[in-house]
C-alpha cells in the first residue's frame, strides 16, 4: 500500500483512539451508567396497592462508578437523596469489583491515548523500535480493547448478579424494604461498548494497512524482517 495511504489510515485510527479516551474521560464522570425505578415494597404492601395505585411507590434511580440520586416514593411524594461511592457506600457494594472496573477504566483511558501517539508517530515519523511498528500499534489497541471488554463484564455483574441498585435503594433505610423495578443500562456503560468496538476496527484498520498479525511469521520469507521493513 502506497505510504499516503496508510498515513491516512493511521490518522484515522489515531483520531478514533483519541476519541475513545476522550468519550471513556467523560462517561466515567458521569452518574448515566444505570437508571431505573425502584419499587416501595413496604409501603406498596401496607396499603394493599395494586395497578395504578403502585405509581405513587415507584421512585427512580440513576448511578455511575463514584455517585448518583435515587428519589424514594412511599406514597407521600419523591424524596431524592445524593449517594456517593466513596466513602458513604463501600461497605455494601462489592468494593473489589467496583474499584477494578475504575482502574480499568483508567488503563483504558491510558491506553487509548498511547496508542493515539504511535498511530501518529507511524503516520509522520519513522519507526526506530519494534514498539514503534506494527507489534506496538498491535498491542496498545489490543490491551485497549481487553480494558473494554472487561469493563463492561465487570460492572454488569456488579449491578445484576450483585443487586447494586438493590443494595443502593436500600441503603440507610430502616422500616421500610426497596427492591428494583427496573433498570437498564445507560449512556455512559454503552460509550464503553462503543469504544471496545473501536479499538478492534483499529485493528482491521491496522490490518488493512498490510501488516500481518505480528505473531505469525510468513512461510515464503526466510530471513527475519524488522519493524522498519515492514513498514516501508
Amino acid at each position: 500500500m502506497p505510504a499516503q495511504q496508510k498515513k491516512i489510515i493511521f490518522c484515522v485510527a489515531g483520531a478514533l483512539s483519541f476519541a475513545c479516551a476522550l468519550g471513556t474521560a467523560a462517561a466515567v464522570g458521569t452518574q448515566l451508567w444505570v437508571q431505573g425505578t425502584i419499587l416501595c415494597k413496604t409501603g406498596a404492601l401496607l396499603v394493599n396497592a395494586t395497578g395504578q395505585e403502585l405509581e405513587k411507590f415507584i421512585g427512580k434511580i440513576q448511578y455511575g462508578l463514584f455517585y448518583g440520586e435515587r428519589v424514594r416514593q412511599c406514597g407521600l411524594g419523591g424524596r431524592p437523596f445524593q449517594f456517593s461511592f466513596f466513602p458513604d457506600l463501600l461497605k455494601i457494594i462489592p468494593a473489589s469489583i467496583h474499584v477494578s472496573v475504575i482502574l480499568f477504566c483508567t488503563v483504558l483511558i491510558i491506553f487509548a491515548l498511547v496508542g493515539t501517539g504511535f498511530f501518529m508517530f507511524n503516520a509522520f515519523g519513522s519507526p526506530y523500535e519494534t514498539l514503534h511498528g506494527p507489534l506496538g500499534l498491535y498491542l496498545w489497541t489490543f490491551v485497549a480493547c481487553s480494558c473494554g471488554c472487561l469493563i463492561m463484564i465487570l460492572f454488569a455483574s456488579e449491578v445484576k448478579i450483585h443487586h447494586l441498585s438493590e443494595k443502593i435503594a436500600n441503603f440507610k433505610e430502616g422500616s421500610f424494604a426497596f427492591k428494583t423495578h427496573s433498570e437498564q443500562f445507560a449512556n455512559s456503560f454503552w460509550i464503553i461498548l462503543v469504544c471496545s468496538l473501536v479499538q478492534f476496527l483499529n485493528a482491521l484498520l491496522i490490518r488493512f494497512a498490510g501488516f500481518e498479525f505480528p505473531f505469525s511469521k510468513s512461510k515464503d520469507s526466510g530471513t527475519t524482517t524488522g519493524a522498519v521493513d515492514l513498514m516501508y
